[in-house]
């Protein structure tokens, strides 16, 4: 490190707002460690001591605690106000992204090791979030999908039914059978895909009949081994397990079977089917009901169609940035292309209500 002997006050400034800047990060690490148990809550401690070390560098540059420190910037306060409240997959999306940006890249006052560690943390940070990723994919696809599909069809069939020159009440009506056509439909499609997908696991699912009449086989162990060998195991394997459970069986002795490969696993991935089809349809009915809300409080024409828009467009730059940071992508593309999307589809339904409207009169 080539520091010069004498720093700048420019220097001591920045130094004092790296101080502060680790211990937020510290922070955020020790109360994301409060809220988790075994490996996950180590390894959050560990970054913590790790920001330790960092702040302990610029404490030494700066020649002991200074009189006067800056505030944290604001990402790094929201994020510790989130840890200690949360402590959710949220704070350590927002912290991976926190990481990837690391200002000692060109800080020549921080030394080659502090480089690394950053690079390193944000790879820590990034994997635990990718495990809160995986716990929460399905369950955060659906709700997503839902509520955005309520929002944009709905806003797009009002929009589309409004364009004509109907009355108000009309376009509520439409609106409140839009939501529950949809959701309807959306339950029952959830419904009948999870059943579906329970009784077709269930119609393959591995039983252990011929391993518990193994005992009375008078045939040679050969035959018990093909069972094994359709369940996907090698030939010699088969031959091996086939003879130990005849054996044990003769004896008298009961063996455990390994029972379905996976089975009881996916039925629980795949969850419930009426658990399914109700989140499914309070989702969609939870964006749908948002295009209706400016005819419900007895606004029309040109003013409701207005307030809808504007109403849907920020549901809809929520969600696109909720992605977003879900993701470990930039927020703002993210909700920018969910409101391209929204809108364009309700300008397409829109033309057309105005095409069928000139055409009605």
């Amino acid at each position: 490190m080539n520091a010069p002997a004498q720093p700048t006050p420019a220097d001591r400034r920045q130094w004092a707002r790296y101080l502060v800047e680790e211990r937020a990060e510290g922070a955020v690490y020790t109360n994301l460690a409060a809220r988790r148990h075994g490996e996950e809550r180590e390894i959050l401690l560990s970054l913590a001591d790790a920001e330790r070390r960092h702040e302990q560098h610029w404490l030494d540059l700066l020649g002991g605690e200074p009189q006067r420190l800056p505030r944290a910037g604001l990402r790094s306060r929201m994020l510790g106000w989130m840890a200690s409240r949360f402590g959710s997959i949220f704070v350590l999306a927002l912290a991976q992204s926190a990481e990837a940006r690391s200002p000692y890249d060109t800080e020549r006052f921080a030394t080659a090791a502090m480089r690394a560690d950053e690079k390193v943390h944000h790879e820590v940070v990034r994997g635990l979030a990718a495990r809160g990723r995986r716990r929460l994919s399905g369950s955060f696809r659906a709700a997503v999908f839902g509520a955005n599909d309520g929002l944009v069809s709905n806003l797009a069939l009002v929009l589309g039914i409004g364009a004509t020159g109907v009355s108000g009440p009309f376009v509520l009506f439409s609106g409140i059978a839009g939501l529950l056509a949809g959701a309807l439909s959306m339950g029952a499609g959830e419904f009948v895909s999870v059943r579906s997908q329970r009784e077709l696991l269930a119609s393959t699912e591995e039983n252990s009949d011929a391993d518990a009449n193994a005992g009375d086989l008078d045939i040679d162990a050969n035959e018990l081994a093909l069972v094994y060998r359709a369940r996907g195991m090698g030939q010699d394997e088969s031959l091996i397990r086939a003879q130990r459970v005849v054996q044990a069986a003769q004896a008298g002795i009961r063996r455990d079977s390994t029972g379905p490969i996976g089975t009881h696993a996916d039925h629980e991935v795949i969850g419930s089917d009426w658990a399914a089809a109700i989140s499914s349809f309070l989702l969609f009915s939870s964006g749908a009901i948002i295009p209706v809300l400016p005819w419900i409080f007895g606004l029309s024409g040109t003013t409701a169609i207005i307030v809808a828009l504007v109403l849907v467009g920020i549901a809809l730059l929520a969600t696109g940035a909720m992605v977003g940071i879900l993701s470990g992508g930039p927020p703002l593309k993210r909700a920018l292309r969910q409101l391209a999307i929204g809108v364009g589809a309700a300008a397409i339904t829109y033309a057309l209500g105005l095409v069928f409207g000139v055409g009605a009169v």
